[in-house]
């Protein structure tokens, strides 16, 4: 099968299974070229050659652990050197479900790694590229807890506001600049993040958990119709429109010469 005109190439971490995986296959079908980035070899390349003999589409792959130094480098380069990449979708991430004083702090420092300082350099790897190509998309998965932190472990909380940030922040920088950059917030999905979270997916309520596939698809469709941020489930844009008027108005008084006057009257009371 062949597919529309060559869009470029996507590159892809996480991509040997769940969300991930089905961002490979849309692509692939919305004629991207693939580079597929995630730990396990195997799994990675059954992905690439069904994906190639499904959709005609070059696949390629990189086994990498993002918590390694050396392998975020050797995605770097490929990131700062391929002049064909066109999307970066930074998918790869873990999360956690217990409280913090419950959780191991190695599993801790290694998700900020994964979810925050992997998805920081990789990001900055691209960046310069579709700068100065006039052209590029950066989808970085985020999660509903980055503005909803009490749901599950504060540390995975914080690492997905950190994205949310992070991408907010890129679009006021990149989008004069012709480079798109979209956050993704998902709610409960049915993939093995739930395993490794340490709650299975059949634990929760049912009518919560999406399938990983209509997440994918509906994420796509919100980069189509433009959104900054995007979350699958929300059934009201002007939610997250009124959410987000009230987080910027306010922003002009959010720094003044002197405090707000009701901490003046403590200050006075204290006297």
């Amino acid at each position: 099968m062949t597919t529309q005109q060559n869009k470029g190439t996507a590159l892809i971490t996480g991509a040997s299974t769940g969300i991930g995986a089905i961002y490979a296959d849309r692509l692939a079908q919305r004629g991207y070229d693939l580079i597929l980035v995630a730990r396990n070899q195997e799994r990675l390349q059954a992905l690439a050659r069904r994906l190639s003999d499904k959709t005609g589409r070059t696949v390629e792959t990189i086994a990498a652990d993002l918590n390694d130094q050396a392998d975020v480098a050797r995605v770097e380069n490929v990131l700062r050197t391929d002049a064909s990449i066109t999307m970066l979708v930074n998918n790869a991430g873990v999360g956690a479900t217990a409280a913090l004083l419950d959780s191991d702090i190695q599993k801790m420092d290694a998700m900020i790694g994964l979810n925050v300082v992997a998805l920081t350099r990789l990001t900055h790897a691209a960046a310069p590229g579709f700068v100065a190509r006039g052209a590029g998309t950066i989808v970085n998965i985020a999660s509903i807890v980055a503005i909803a932190p009490e749901a599950l472990n504060g540390v995975y909380g914080g690492s997905k506001a950190f994205v949310l940030a992070f991408s907010q922040s890129l679009h006021h920088e990149l989008a004069t600049k012709g480079v798109r950059v979209q956050a993704v917030l998902p709610g409960a999905t049915a993939t093995e993040f739930w395993d490794v979270a340490g709650m299975p997916v059949e634990h929760l309520p049912a009518a919560i958990v999406m399938s990983a596939e209509d997440l994918v698809d509906a994420a796509l469709a919100g980069l189509d119709q433009g959104e900054v941020v995007t979350v699958p489930s929300l059934p009201n844009i002007a939610d997250w429109n009124a959410f987000e008027a009230a987080r910027r108005a306010l922003g002009p008084n959010l720094s003044h010469v002197e405090p707000a006057q009701r901490y003046q009257l403590e200050q006075r009371l204290a006297a």
